[in-house]
């Protein structure tokens, strides 16, 4: 098993993309990259921990490689943005691509090279390819949260802009 990590602005939505598929074993909702041990999401939330919101994947690469994991990734996020995603603003909205080992960040960087060359996009892709930081798991009631709150989750997601934006460019 590896892991992979991704920012792509609410954690909410980055679980759904990747979930159900063969070589999927798990995925979790917490915060990466900022100065504060074990952040709570109302310290994240006020966008001065330094953190991201980030799902954390672990998969089987012989099932489902990494790279497939990137081509699911890009087109859930719009990477022209370094100030948040969509309704989601702030800095722990920011996106990136975590990596673990060389493998990963090439990977990373190909894919990367090939969102920007596309022609999608009028701005620069600024998302960023980083080595993965300590990963800490957002609260339970984060887990999942699709499952457990749908209409919620539904009503946040549709004001989002964020399928519009993904129908649109992608």
């Amino acid at each position: 098993m590896e892991q992979a990590m991704f920012a792509g602005g609410c954690f909410w939505c980055m679980v759904t993309p990747f979930e159900e598929l063969p070589g999927i074993q798990g995925i979790e909702s917490g915060y990466a990259g900022g100065t504060v041990e074990n952040p709570t999401y109302e310290q994240v939330k006020t966008g001065t921990t330094g953190h991201y919101e980030v799902v954390q994947i672990t998969f089987d690469p012989d099932v489902f490689p990494y790279e497939r994991l990137l081509e699911l990734f890009w087109p859930q996020i719009d990477p022209t943005d370094d100030g948040g995603q969509f309704q989601d603003r702030g800095p722990q909205y920011r996106t990136a691509v975590f990596y673990y080992n060389e493998a990963q960040r090439e990977a990373a960087l190909a894919s990367k090279e090939r969102v920007a060359a596309s022609g999608r996009f009028a701005g620069p892709v600024v998302t960023e390819i980083l080595p993965a930081p300590v990963f800490y798991r957002a609260e339970e009631y984060h887990q999942d949260y699709h499952k457990k709150n749908p209409k919620h989750y539904k009503e946040d997601r549709e004001q989002s802009g964020r399928d519009e934006f993904i129908s649109k460019h992608w």
